[in-house]
């Protein structure tokens, strides 16, 4: 079950992926005319518009992506399914549909349809459906009589009647789910600023598992009616309010994890602080620019999880702070420099200079916290391992190709026992999925003199091995070797 939701959560990240495009496009459409919203310049209206096609339509994105994402081949049929599957539930469970089929007034309709029916949860719940369908019957041979619609032309065909049983159980049970959602949601909402630091703090606890997805769809998304993301960029919400589960992301990823890794320079090995630099430097850049942390969180998630705990509980506080003191500010990707300059000039931002502010506050308090920690309790974070030299040294022998990421893939290849013990290759934003024969097998001492940040034995046959953002490069050079 557990690798089944982290493959949920990968699948997740692509349609997620496709918001920076959306963010690119409406923060310059509003800078251009931040005042009239596009009425009163035709190249911000042109801008605005395009990024909203984006944004109307992200519970297709979802069904589609989380289509192809849970499939084994990734193939078109999967993603065409999970488009019809999203479609036939929001046609059938429409409100003018709904009155039809319950013999009532269209007024009389539970507000649970309609509008509120196409969600992301709907996305997903089409998605992984036809997912299954896809991985079970794809290869189905019909008899001749039928043989057109065999194999992967059957997948959206079986996906549409079975969409159609979905529709019948949850114009039942879908008022039901949606109340607790709504409810769920609520009890967030009114909590104010301390419901946004309880998200912070589990938002982050949640990342080692791969189950933070989850929890962002909630907040970030139309699951619940909060939709913070789609909301700020549309500049539908309240000022000061919309934009409260986004904004204290940005000292946390732009300064606070810079600090950290600033800290964990400082008190590393004098003979392994080269080794160290190069990894935290990275990442240090990675956070700042666009926001992605994992290549840092996963450094000393493992190796310190105090420490780790501690950062859990400091971004709890910097949404709470932000959330207080209504500072806002969105992102499409994450919580990094390029997001925070495109809807800094949203007319939802509210005062959003003063997440810098805050986040040069918390800068000083990773980096004396971190360093104090790393110290007292002796923590073994990169570059203060025991004295084996053989964890931070990278192989430096060229590959065949000369190529420095197909190099790091042989290397990793090597380490997870090739073809042999190699079962699948996949990869989500940050880290390398995989899937072994058995995972005691695994090398990983060699694997980590690749320099990665870190690996992770998600149960006996399934690692993940953290690269950071070149990881869809390492991936597609490892899937080369593994088809040899």
């Amino acid at each position: 079950m557990l690798k089944y939701l982290q493959n949920l959560g990968k699948s997740l990240m692509l349609p997620v992926a496709v918001l920076p495009a959306a963010a690119i496009l409406m923060g310059i459409g509003y800078a251009i005319d931040s005042d009239g919203w596009g009425s009163g310049n035709v190249y911000a209206a042109f801008l605005i518009s395009a990024g909203k096609a984006i944004l109307d339509f992200i519970p297709i994105l979802f069904a589609v992506g989380v289509a192809i994402g849970m499939t084994k081949e990734k193939d078109g049929a999967s993603a065409l399914s999970g488009l019809v599957g999203y479609l036939v539930v929001t046609t059938v469970l429409s409100t003018d549909n709904v009155a039809n089929l319950l013999q009532i007034d269209a007024g009389d309709v539970n507000p649970a349809f309609g509008d509120n029916i196409e969600n992301v949860f709907i996305g997903i719940i089409a998605g992984l459906i036809s997912a299954a369908l896809y991985n079970r019957f794809s290869h189905v041979r019909l008899p001749d009589a039928l043989a057109f619609f065999s194999g992967k032309r059957l997948v959206p065909i079986l996906t549409a009647g079975t969409m159609l049983i979905v529709s019948l159980i949850l114009l039942f049970i879908w008022p039901i789910v949606y109340s607790g959602l709504v409810s769920f949601g609520e009890m967030i909402s009114n909590l104010g600023a301390l419901g946004a630091g309880l998200y912070g703090f589990f938002n982050r606890i949640l990342i080692p598992v791969g189950l933070h997805h989850a929890l962002n769809n909630v907040f970030w998304f139309d699951v619940a009616g909060i939709d913070d993301i789609a909301k700020f960029w549309a500049g539908e919400g309240e000022k000061g309010i919309t934009g409260r589960y986004q904004a204290g992301y940005f000292p946390i990823m732009m300064f606070g994890l810079p600090a950290a890794c600033l800290a964990m320079y400082h008190t590393a090995k004098t003979k392994r602080k080269k080794q160290a630099a190069s990894l935290l430097m990275a990442g240090a850049f990675a956070a700042f620019l666009t926001g992605v942390t994992e290549p840092i969180e996963f450094s000393f998630m493992f190796l310190a999880p105090v420490l780790y705990v501690v950062h859990a509980v400091l971004t709890g506080l910097s949404l709470f702070i932000a959330a207080s003191f209504e500072w806002t500010a969105g992102f499409g990707f994450s919580a990094g420099l390029i997001d925070f300059l495109l809807s800094s000039r949203l007319p939802l931002a509210n005062q959003p200079w003063m997440l810098m502010v805050q986040g040069l506050v918390f800068a000083v308090i990773y980096y004396f916290l971190f360093r104090f920690l790393i110290v007292r309790l002796n923590l073994k974070t990169p570059g203060r391992e025991e004295d084996d030299e053989e964890v931070l040294e990278a192989k430096t022998s060229p590959s065949s190709s000369g190529d420095k990421y197909a190099t790091m893939a042989e290397q990793i290849f090597e380490g997870l026992g090739g073809n042999e013990n190699l079962i699948s290759v996949d990869n989500c934003a940050t880290r390398l999925r995989l899937e072994v024969e058995d995972a005691d097998k695994i090398d990983e001492q060699k694997i980590k003199r690749t320099g990665v940040p870190g690996i992770q034995k998600t149960g006996k046959n399934s690692v993940q091995v953290i690269v950071g953002t070149q990881v869809q490069a390492v991936a597609d050079e490892v899937k080369k070797l593994h088809k040899r």
